[in-house]
């Protein structure tokens, strides 16, 4: 079982869209489990104050290292911590696989504009990012983490085939699907769909698969070109 610890000021966002779902489902049958941590109860003083202004000046808050600290100290106990942000390693199913095989996960969710460096020094943080885009905090990128990663723990899905013909998994785009009614709008199903030669039918979603990832993400077909020809 995945335990999550998240380290956030706003406990209440969680599970958030994670307690719906398959995810949902997967929490009340415990395949996962999260345990939310308020930072301000690690606060110093009577305001439950965990940021303060910049050194050097500059805009916005930093939350401070006495505060975050303690509140790491206090609940870490083994597996990887990460931080959400936006300068951290991009979020891709190769990382999602490699947390989904780990049992436990801290994730601290930063606010303002961000946290003291200290912190990610002293306790060998991984900062990773789920896009080149801003959010007003780290716990809507977390969830999204979190649900790249229970979806792959064993029997979430419940159907291997799901994950193995997913975007991102042979480093290409998924081919097109298609579903009843057989002609809609004027616009059939392929042919190649409805012949039942699953041979014929396996080639087509292959190629077709190559020829969008060729045209829609350039960057991600010269990846998988690079791993055919390694």
């Amino acid at each position: 079982m995945l335990k999550v610890k998240v380290l956030t000021i706003f406990p209440e966002m969680f599970p958030g869209f994670l307690g719906y779902s398959l995810t949902g489902k997967a929490l009340e049958e415990k395949k996962w489990q999260i345990d939310t941590v308020n930072i301000r109860d690690y606060a110093l003083d009577k305001h439950k104050s965990v940021d303060d202004t910049p050194c050097g000046g500059g805009a916005g808050m930093i939350m401070r290292p006495d505060v975050l600290g303690r509140a790491i100290e206090d609940n870490y106990n083994s597996g990887r911590i990460i931080y959400m942000s936006p300068r951290g390693v991009p979020l891709s199913q190769k990382l999602a696989h490699e947390l989904a095989n780990e049992e436990n996960l801290t994730i601290i969710c930063g606010r303002f504009e961000g946290i003291d460096e200290r912190v990610i020094e002293a306790y060998n943080i991984e900062e990773v990012s789920i896009g080149d885009y801003i959010l007003t905090g780290g716990e809507q990128a977390s969830q999204i983490l979190l649900d790249s990663v229970i979806r792959l723990l064993p029997g979430v899905l419940g159907n291997n085939e799901s994950l193995e013909d997913e975007s991102f998994e042979n480093c290409l785009l998924e081919y097109p699907q298609y579903t009843r009614p057989i002609e809609w709008n004027g616009k059939k199903v392929p042919d190649i769909l409805l012949s039942g030669h699953h041979k014929k039918i396996q080639d087509w979603r292959k190629q077709q698969a190559i020829d969008t990832t060729k045209q829609k993400r350039p960057d991600l077909f010269k990846i998988y070109l690079d791993s055919k020809n390694s």
